[in-house]
């Protein structure tokens, strides 16, 4: 429906915006000047302790400087409650006292049409809920009470049986006046082609209400109550309201529990849904037997950025993970993806509830994988890498499904990591092959020459954290590609590892990583081999000699703000910096002794005072991050510690 934009206004007007978002949040009370409409609280759309997120009241408008997240009236409640647009303006149009306008005529007719497909739903669900507590629901109780599903479960998800006949629900509803033609538009009855009369679509299963996202029966799920039943779960066929492809299982339950969480939990079957509900995990929705489409995936970031989708451990289940990654590529966005949670020895959701209570479920999600590390398992997992041209088609798989993602800053980021995980995976093998290759006689330790060939530099600390850090995290390098790419680094092998890394980054698309680490001289391998083990966490870690990376920073598997390392990094570039100019100025002043002219004096004056000048900064900018580091040391849980 398309509303005009005098409605919106009206409803802008007769409802305060802050009266609204404060349902959400708590206002900071140093900072909000309600007589000025001017009001701030932490954000609602991420995790900070500061408060970045502000309401004017004035101009109807909310903004995050944290996360950027902005609207008004209707998108905070679209993006809090996961309404659609329309959805969200009835809403407050019904809170604000403003009519909406009637909708045009054929719109209506439409309109009514679904409203007596949801009024013979919902008879029906009454039939399935009545024959579920008569005689003929004894064996679906039985099953139920087997499945350890509590009365109150069973209430409030409105469980059924449809009797093993024919005709029960067509005799049911026809008694009722309901036109046999409406029963089939609504997918409870099946009409034969061949002229037969139409009959039950569901016979002898338990029966579950799927309902919409304003809480109306639109369609059901029907489970077989045999050993041998075929199909074991059947669902309503495509109607007028029931779109597979859109819906989501306990969707209208789901949504405020996965806003107060901040999570959400997908899993495949609504059986295994319900049995987490009843566990206490609200904020949980299932897909309807279909793999996920776009419009799912979609309605899945309304409840959380970050959904953690949950399979069995079996094959079954990562080849369902594994067709969920071929689906959500094209779509990932700034901000939006998924998490994989796979459960162990085969189990589902409901078997380890059962065993290990819903403690037991959080512990396996909270070790959920991302979207990235799933991808990569799954190619390198079937991958041969022995000759030149595997290596060459495991890169070109990776580049065809990178190239399916539609916003161009997460496939450069996927691009970035991608090629330097795969130059650290190439890399090791080769060196695995070497030693392989080599028989008898003690050979010299890589870490040891890796670190007499740097020891004589002043800056092999900085130089190898900021090196370190590129690996680690290659969007810093692509964001300061420039400055990165012109640091002044005092070691040659610093010097021939910043270019290389600044030729991966420069040509992502173009640059073989096969061909660029087998071209590596052996003094360039040594010290790769001593950055591999800071940057993929190799068990040789334990035996580095040299270790700058986890010696600055020893917590930082543990993931600490991406904003505090990004500070940390540039910091440091500030350093390397700093050096480079206090070496120029003691060149001059060396120059100077000789021979000191006016262009000569007037340079060391500038070089003085921007030396001074930088050494300031760097000085408040290091006691702000040892601030921060202190700050994030004592948060539970700590994410990094910077010493």
């Amino acid at each position: 429906m398309r509303f005009e934009p005098r409605l919106l206004d009206e409803i802008r007007a007769r409802l305060t915006l802050s009266d609204i978002v404060g349902r959400r949040v708590t206002w900071d009370r140093r900072k909000t000047q309600p007589g000025k409409g001017d009001y701030w609280a932490c954000c609602p759309f991420h995790q900070e302790k500061s408060p970045s997120f502000h309401v004017d009241d004035r101009r109807n408008r909310y903004k995050c400087f944290g996360c950027g997240a902005s609207g008004d009236h209707f998108t905070f409640l679209c993006e809090t409650e996961g309404l659609s647009f329309p959805e969200a303006v009835e809403r407050l149009a019904e809170q604000s006292g403003v009519g909406l306008p009637a909708p045009d005529p054929q719109a209506a007719r439409r309109e009514k049409k679904r409203a007596g497909l949801v009024d013979i739903c919902e008879m029906a669900a009454k039939f399935f809920q009545n024959e579920f507590a008569g005689q003929r629901g004894s064996g679906a109780r039985d099953y139920a009470t087997k499945r350890g599903l509590t009365p109150e479960t069973l209430r409030e998800f409105r469980f059924g049986f449809a009797p093993e006949s024919r005709d029960a629900l067509k005799s049911h509803l026809a008694a009722q006046d309901v036109p046999e033609a409406a029963m089939v538009e609504a997918g409870l009855l099946i009409r034969p082609d061949d002229g037969r009369p139409a009959y039950d679509r569901f016979r002898g299963r338990l029966m579950i209400p799927i309902q919409d996202d304003r809480g109306r029966v639109v369609a059901f799920g029907g489970r077989t109550l045999l050993p041998d039943g075929q199909p074991k779960y059947l669902n309503s066929p495509e109607t007028p309201l029931f779109h597979k492809g859109v819906m989501l299982f306990n969707a209208h339950r789901a949504r405020e529990a996965a806003f107060r969480a901040g999570e959400a939990i997908v899993v495949e079957g609504y059986l295994d849904a319900i049995a987490l509900f009843q566990a206490g995990l609200h904020h949980v929705v299932a897909s309807l037997g279909t793999a996920f489409t776009e419009d799912q995936i979609l309605r899945m970031w309304k409840f959380a950025p970050e959904p953690v989708i949950c399979f069995d451990g079996d094959a079954a289940g990562v080849s369902a993970a594994h067709r969920a990654i071929d689906r959500i590529f094209p779509v990932l966005r700034s901000g939006y993806s998924f998490q994989f949670c796979f459960l162990p020895d085969g189990m589902d959701p409901d078997d380890l509830i059962k065993q290990r209570g819903p403690e037991g479920f959080r512990d396996e999600t909270e070790r959920a994988q991302s979207l990235f590390d799933v991808v990569w398992d799954r190619e390198i997992s079937v991958s041969r890498l022995d000759t030149p041209e595997r290596k060459a088609a495991l890169e070109k798989r990776f580049d065809d499904l990178i190239a399916l993602i539609r916003d161009e800053r997460v496939r450069r980021r996927y691009q970035l990591d991608l090629k330097f995980k795969l130059s650290n995976l190439f890399f090791e093998q080769a060196r695995q092959n070497r030693q392989g290759n080599k028989r008898g006689g003690e050979t010299a330790s890589p870490l040891g020459i890796a670190r007499e060939r740097v020891a004589a530099s002043d800056d092999f600390g900085t130089e190898r954290l900021v090196l370190g850090l590129c690996m680690r995290y290659p969007h810093l390098l692509d964001r300061n590609f420039e400055r990165f790419s012109r640091m002044p680094f005092v070691n040659e092998l610093h010097r021939q590892l910043r270019d290389i890394l600044c030729r991966i980054v420069d040509d992502l698309e173009a640059t073989p990583i096969a061909d660029l680490t087998s071209a590596f001289d052996e003094p360039l391998r040594d010290i790769m081999y001593e950055m591999m083990l800071e940057t993929i966490g190799l068990q040789e870690q334990r035996q580095a000699e040299f270790s700058a990376l986890n010696h600055r920073f020893p917590l930082l598997k543990s993931n600490p703000p991406e904003d505090f390392i990004e500070a940390a990094y540039l910091h440091f570039l500030d350093l390397l910096e700093l050096n480079a100019l206090e070496d120029e100025l003691s060149s001059e002043l060396s120059g100077a002794d000789e021979q000191l002219d006016e262009y000569s004096w007037n340079r060391i004056q500038a070089l003085t005072q921007d030396l001074s000048r930088r050494r300031e900064e760097c000085a408040r900018d290091e006691a702000e991050l040892a601030e921060r580091a202190k700050k994030i040391r004592t948060a539970p849980p700590a994410a990094a510690v910077a010493q």
